[in-house]
């Protein structure tokens, strides 16, 4: 699977390949500089890509090369974790450096847009989860639909924002990598930062009452706004849970400390 591409960019292999459920990865060595080639085997990760290169590194990993269902990107070697942070009580500089790069990734272009999943066809899990088990779904979907049914500032979406997900690049900074590729509001993008379930402090009011009035600050948000962005997304994330066979529990359980939180009833 990775021969051809070793040949046509001349690299050499510097790591183990990694199987996931949606790419075939391999750390290499491109021009003397650390690369990982990535090949797609779904939809979805060739759609990432494509933003990937349309970024062109501002805020993202650089695309070197691409064909096919592959490309090559910048490859992250700095040791510094943003969740490693988050969970040492440095949890409010691990927001900011990813409202950060965020922002970079938000930045207007007067480029065409790749190809991208609008996100009325992205929440379509929590609509069929609302209409199957009703409850916090219904209240999550409700949320939602009014929030697509007037989106404000739409542009391209990386879709899956998280700790891990924003690598550190040391001289260029930290970076994003596995965007999922959507067109949307983009308050999207930043209510993961409440509902990531590797940290185990979003099941606190108390975080996201600390948490809100910073991520609001740095992403130029009305709090209000992003609440409902957080409600309508964790309902969204557990819906994801409960069709994999899941827990949503705790997903839910962000989406009511949100809407309590919206209604002024903490």
């Amino acid at each position: 699977m990775f021969d051809h591409f070793i040949k046509a960019w001349a690299l050499q292999p510097d790591g183990v390949p990694v199987v996931t459920p949606s790419s075939l990865l391999l750390p290499v060595r491109w021009q003397g500089l650390p690369a990982m080639l990535k090949v797609a085997t779904i939809a979805e990760e060739k759609r990432g890509g494509l933003l990937l290169q349309w970024w062109n590194g501002q805020g993202a990993a650089k695309v070197y090369a691409s064909e096919d269902d592959a490309i090559l990107l910048e490859r992250a070697e700095g040791k510094r974790s943003l969740l490693s942070m988050a969970m040492t009580g440095e949890d409010e500089a691990a927001s900011r450096i990813i409202c950060e790069t965020v922002a970079t990734l938000h930045r207007p272009s007067a480029k065409p847009y790749p190809e991208l999943v609008p996100l009325n066809i992205w929440f379509r899990a929590l609509e069929l989860a609302s209409l199957a088990h009703g409850g916090k779904f219904s209240t999550s979907a409700t949320v939602a639909k009014a929030l697509l049914a007037e989106p404000r500032e739409i542009g391209a979406l990386h879709g899956d924002i998280h700790h891990s997900n924003i690598l550190d690049f040391e001289a260029r900074g930290f970076l994003a990598i596995d965007p999922k590729g959507l067109l949307g509001e983009r308050g999207y993008d930043y209510a993961n930062l409440f509902c990531n379930p590797d940290l185990p402090s979003t099941q606190e009011p108390a975080r996201l009452r600390r948490q809100l009035p910073i991520v609001a600050q740095e992403s130029g948000l009305a709090p209000e706004r992003l609440l409902r962005w957080i409600v309508a997304y964790a309902g969204l994330s557990a819906a994801w849970f409960l069709e994999d066979g899941g827990d949503p529990a705790p997903a839910l359980r962000v989406a009511e400390i949100a809407a309590a939180e919206l209604a002024g009833n903490p």
